[in-house]
Order: C-alpha cells, then structure tokens, then sequence
C-alpha cells in the first residue's frame, strides 16, 4: 500500500467568497512513487472527498503556455472531475497532449522560442488531443454536480452553477505552497482571458483559431461582464510579472507573438517593449478600450523601467482581480494522505 499525497481546498475555505467546489491537486510524481496510476489517484480522492470535487494533476519538471502564450514552469497532465466517491469512467477524466516542440512547430507558433531559449529539453503540455475525448468543443471532464473546464482551469458545481476561475499561474502556486491571492475576477481578467494566441491542442481551443493581436470573445463591451463576477484563484502579480519579463526578454512582442491581453500589455509598456499595435484588431481594441486601455497609448514607448523595479510594482502596473487578498497557500490548502 502506497501513500498519496494530496493538496486539498475544501469547499467553502478561503476569504471572502471561498471555493465555490472542492479542488484537489496531485503531483504526478506523488502518483508514481505510491505505485499507482493516474486513473487509481483521482479515483481514490473522489472516494476520499465523497462529494464534488475537481482533480488536476501536474508534472512540476514540465512546462506549458498561458492563455496569451506566455511560456511557465509546471503543467497539468491530466483533470478529473469526481462525486459521490467515483470518477465517471467516460467523461471524468482527461489526459493532455504531450506535445514534442520541433522547428515546425515553432515556425507555426513562434511563441514557443521561449521553450527554445529557456526550457529546451523539457516536457511541454497544453490542451488534450481532440481525437482523445468524447465531449465535443470544450476541454472539460464531469461527474455528477463537478465539472473541470478548460483544461483545468475553471471548475463549476452544476448544480448550483457556482463556478471558479483557477488560471494556470495560480495553480502552480499552491503546488509550490506559496502565496496566492483571492478576489473576483472582475472586468479587466474578463476581457484579457479573450487575448489567446493560435495553438494546437490549446488549452480552450483544439486549433490555431484565433492568432495573437485578436480576441476569441469577439463580444465587444459585453466581453468585460464574461466572468467579472466569479471568485478566482491567482498567482501574486510579481510572480506573472517574472514570467512576461522572461517572454519579453526572449523576443516576444505583444499583438505578434504573445496574446495582447491586459497584463501583458501593462508589463511590456513599463518595460519600454515594443508592441504590435497595427496587429491588434478592432474586435480587440473594443474590448481593451472598455476596461480603459487605449491601444494608441503603445506607439510610443515610455522611459523603460528595470526588471526589478516591474516586479516591486507590479501590483500597480498590471491591472486586474477585484478585492483582492493575499494569502498563504497552506492556509486554505490540506495536506491529505491517502493510502493507496
């Protein structure tokens, strides 16, 4: 018998609104060296939950990409959904697609030079394989009341249709037991989770729909509304300000290469980067002007500010999360051991 360990949010726990569903998370290494399989983990902290509950497990030694392409450390490999002490054997659990970075991919998204310059050799995940899953269009799993979206980074009780938005940075926190920051999502979050770069196997979308510089809402002022009012779970902007540094540094542009999502906009004008205004579209110039950020702003470059002064700031110069309040990982994080 083997010993798991299990990061756990029970629902309910947290400032303010608290998880609106049960959540926990496994390190896939934990899952090897308990001897079992991914399947046998999420099965046996469904049944050790019992009620709702989404399951996400990571391979820490891996990397992925944000929504607006922005290359991190750590990866979900799979998401489960569980209740009422089981995982739904059809739809309740999904792997993602490991996917090899090759020159042609690189040449197809070239926001993947950042696996070139900082994380070569390392493992790279994103969304699953289409062709792997049964529920069509979205990346979800689900069983009974829990359900796992976007390819773990949005859970929701169906029932009750309260729901969470969990972005990837956020996750890896609470995986390193480090702070996180609670809030609502608010506007400016609503409208950058829009801005995504065209990818294969991505995490919401399975094909290279819409490229960096447009917006996959394509709803205007009603973009902003999208998720403004649902808890979220984040990384503390220092720590989103590090990583859009090292893309920055790796040549990226804004509106090109990266997604031109608020965040990602507020650091590279405090960096002096340059931008690729003439690349934005009008559907996501709409949704960035109705959280105030005027794209005529980015044709002229300010006096540049130092990676250290960014990342000391960074609560002031990126935007976003309403009421927000930081917290200790392992205050609202239990340590669970299952033995298996």
């Amino acid at each position: 018998m083997g010993e798991l360990l299990v990061r756990y949010i029970e629902q309910g726990k947290g400032p303010k609104y608290g998880v609106p569903i049960n959540i926990a998370f496994l390190d896939k290494k934990d899952i090897e060296a308990a001897g079992k399989t991914i399947e046998e983990a999420v099965i046996a902290v469904a049944k050790a939950v019992g009620g709702p509950v989404g399951i996400n497990v990571f391979d820490m030694e891996a990397v992925t990409t944000t929504s607006d392409g922005v290359m991190v450390e750590g990866a979900i490999v799979a998401m489960a959904a569980g209740d009422i002490g089981t995982v739904h054997k059809e739809f309740g659990l999904l792997y993602m697609e490991e996917m090899p970075v090759t020159p042609d991919l690189i040449k197809e998204e070239p926001h993947l030079l950042q696996w070139e310059t900082y994380y070569k050799g390392r493992k790279f995940f994103r969304g699953p394989n289409p062709a792997k899953k049964l529920i069509p269009v979205h990346n979800v799993v689900m069983t009974g009341r829990a359900v796992n979206n976007n390819s773990a980074t949005e859970m929701m009780n169906a029932v009750t249709m309260e729901e969470i938005l969990l972005p990837i940075l956020g996750q890896l926190q609470i995986m390193r037991d480090e702070a996180v920051v609670f809030g609502l999502t608010g506007e400016v979050i609503s409208v950058g989770i829009g801005m995504t770069v065209a990818e294969k196997f991505g995490r919401v979308f399975p094909s290279r729909q819409f490229k960096a510089g447009d917006t996959a809402h394509g709803s205007g002022e009603y973009a902003k509304t999208l998720k403004a009012n649902i808890p979220c779970i984040v990384a503390p902007k220092k720590v989103l300000a590090k990583y859009i540094l090292q893309a920055l540094k790796a040549g990226m542009i804004p509106g090109l290469h990266l997604g031109c999502s608020p965040a990602v906009l507020a650091v590279a004008k405090a960096y002096g980067s340059p931008v690729a205004v003439d690349n934005i579209t009008e559907k996501a110039r709409v949704e960035l002007k109705s959280v105030g950020i005027d794209i005529g702003r980015f044709k002229v470059a300010d006096e540049p500010m130092s990676e250290e002064e960014i990342m000391e700031r960074a609560d002031d110069i990126i935007p976003g999360v309403e009421d927000p309040v930081l917290v200790d990982s392992e205050e609202i994080v239990t340590k669970l051991k299952l033995y298996v």
